[in-house]
């Protein structure tokens, strides 16, 4: 009994297996080229949508940790890019670092006050297009205060998500702010002021 069984067991694997194969994308769903945007209102895709922040930690060790967007909207029409408007808000408690008690510090009074100040928020002002990278400067406010930032951002790819049959978009950005500028300067000069962001902003097309 033990062969046929283990037989069987394999011929189940690989019927499985090939049922799987079948149904997932043949190819990547979406590519680089920009006619693949077709314009409209996007929601921010939260599940792939991430903020990493990283600081310099005494000039011993890069320190990172990451924030995801809660919601959000891109407004964009490929043929007038530089109309884009953005807007997005992070939620403070969802930010994810190396240990719990870390993320209790910074969610404390001494530092975010994630209480007080439960969410950030980036709204563009003007958005500047050349080829498939922009400038976007807008107002981040983060712990009460508001800021003018500046995002560098490059379209990274457009297409169908096999998934939903929607379309989505993705950007990937960076910016360099000053942690002072917000009310969070604790622990300046030890640990840097100059925060470095690095930012993937996915989208889903809106009916």
């Amino acid at each position: 009994m033990k062969p046929f069984r283990l037989l069987a067991t394999a011929l189940l694997i690989g019927f499985t297996s090939g049922a799987i194969a079948q149904d997932a994308p043949r190819e990547m769903p979406g590519t680089d080229d920009v006619a693949g945007i077709t314009g409209g209102t996007y929601g921010v895709d939260p599940d792939h949508t991430q903020i990493v922040w990283t600081v310099d930690h005494m000039g011993i060790s890069p320190l990172a940790g990451m924030f995801g967007a809660s919601s959000g909207t891109l407004v964009l029409d490929p043929t007038k890019p530089d109309e884009a408007k953005l807007e997005i808000t992070v939620p403070i408690s969802g930010l994810r670092v190396t240990s719990e008690g870390f993320a209790t510090h910074l969610a404390s009074p001494e530092l975010f006050d994630a209480a007080k100040f439960p969410t950030a928020r980036f709204t563009s002002k003007r958005v500047t297009v050349e080829g498939s990278d922009a400038t976007i400067e807008g107002e981040l406010t983060i712990h009460g205060v508001t800021k003018p930032v500046t995002l560098d951002v490059s379209f990274f790819g457009a297409g169908i998500n096999p998934m939903t049959n929607v379309e989505n978009i993705g950007f990937t950005g960076t910016a360099e702010i000053k942690r002072s500028d917000f009310g969070l300067g604790f622990g300046v000069p030890a640990i840097s002021d100059e925060v470095m962001l690095d930012i993937v902003g996915a989208f889903i097309k809106q009916p």
